[in-house]
């Protein structure tokens, strides 16, 4: 189940809430009891390479390591 972030305007303090996708958009109290909060913009983060085997459309290095593995690094 998605987990969204929430800021209370009243007391600043961040939460967490876990709902359906389809309750996403609800508002949601603080744990303090206020009902003015606002849903946070997360970012997500998708790392690999997802098997095209290119980065930003040029091939990527063969091995390993931070640079390519030539260098034993």
């Amino acid at each position: 189940m998605p987990r969204y972030e929430f800021r209370c305007r009243a007391c600043g303090d961040t939460f967490e809430v876990n709902r359906p996708m389809a309750e996403a958009g609800q508002p949601a109290s603080c744990p303090q009891g206020h009902a003015d909060t606002v849903k946070l913009l997360s970012a997500v983060a998708v790392t690999g390479r997802g098997g095209s085997g290119s980065v930003g459309g040029a091939s990527a290095p063969a091995g390993g390591g931070c640079c390519g593995g030539s260098c034993g690094c």
